[in-house]
């Protein structure tokens, strides 16, 4: 009976993982969007400081990071025990908001970019001031690279949690749990390797071997091209992503699409899905910007007169 009931404990358990499993890639091809903004932005973060303080920032950014997670899974499993009829409003507020940020992005690339350049020149000879303490520098860095991953993780086990909310309490903070350990190693960990990717391929030039030259040359020309193409591919998902959320949240819109889409079936009918939902999302983060953008100008206006 006892060697029964530990194999049945066994076979619960490992049922469980399975589970859990299953729901983690779920939630995570749910996430993908997040994902490559995520680390487009992050790694964006850390430039302009020293070589050699590359890794320990992104390290600092990583614990702050894994704080903010431990603040957001408890919250999001809080909210699905005693709230639950907050998830899809919670879940509709973070597709919107993945449009609006994309939408924001393509009109400040678009309208502001010379403003962008000259912030960026600003910042660059500022560093080269002696009297400029790069530890503050650094340390500001640091807070705005965690600020940025403390809404895009809230994005993330919101999207994960609408994919678990009909699940127990336990699996929920498994799957939750599991979600927010593997996307902040992976994210960060990428993260340091793009930052030292140029490292890595002057070292690599500098080598004897006519191979090890070129292949570092290659690296050197692909690193820029890489983070252009992270931040491209991120902007684009992040509609993908936002409108699918905000779809699924109407009905009626949903069904509309989805019968839309099967009359063509096979790969045809997921491909007009998704670019619908991308449309869509174009859309509403473009409504969403022409609401809002005013909006915020006049907040902030108001706060600088308030402070005068």
């Amino acid at each position: 009976m006892a060697g029964t009931s530990l194999l049945a404990l066994f076979d619960d358990i490992a049922t469980i993982l399975d589970d859990i499993s299953m729901m983690t890639k779920a939630a995570a091809k749910k996430t993908a969007g997040v994902l490559g903004d995520d680390l487009a932005l992050n790694a964006q973060q850390v430039t302009g400081v020293r070589a050699a303080r590359e890794l320990p920032v992104v390290w600092s950014v990583a614990k702050g990071s894994f704080a903010n997670k431990a603040i957001l899974v408890p919250a999001a499993v809080a909210i699905s025990f005693f709230v639950p009829w907050l998830v899809t409003p919670l879940l509709m507020l973070g597709g919107a908001f993945l449009c609006f940020e994309g939408a924001e992005k393509i009109i400040h690339k678009f309208f502001h970019s010379e403003e962008e350049a000259q912030r960026k020149e600003k910042l660059l000879k500022a560093l080269k001031k002696p009297e400029v303490d790069l530890r503050v520098v650094e340390r500001q860095k640091i807070k705005g690279a965690i600020r940025t991953d403390f809404i895009l993780s809230a994005e993330i086990i919101a999207i994960t949690l609408g994919v678990v909310t009909a699940e127990s309490i336990g699996i929920q903070f498994a799957v939750l749990a599991v979600v927010a350990v593997l996307i902040t190693v992976g994210v960060y960990g990428l993260v340091a390797g793009i930052v030292k990717l140029d490292d890595g391929g002057l070292y690599l030039t500098q080598q004897e071997s006519a191979v090890a030259q070129k292949i570092g040359h290659g690296i050197l020309w692909f690193a820029p091209y890489l983070m252009k193409t992270l931040s491209i591919v991120g902007t684009i998902a992040m509609f993908l992503v936002g409108g699918g959320i905000l779809v699924h949240g109407v009905t009626p819109l949903y069904n509309a699409i989805e019968n839309f889409a099967a009359g063509f079936g096979g790969v045809s009918a997921v491909l007009l899905t998704t670019v619908a939902n991308g449309l869509i999302g174009l859309l509403a983060g473009a409504l969403l910007v022409a609401v809002l953008t005013p909006l915020i100008r006049m907040w902030a206006s108001r706060s600088e007169t308030s402070v005068e």
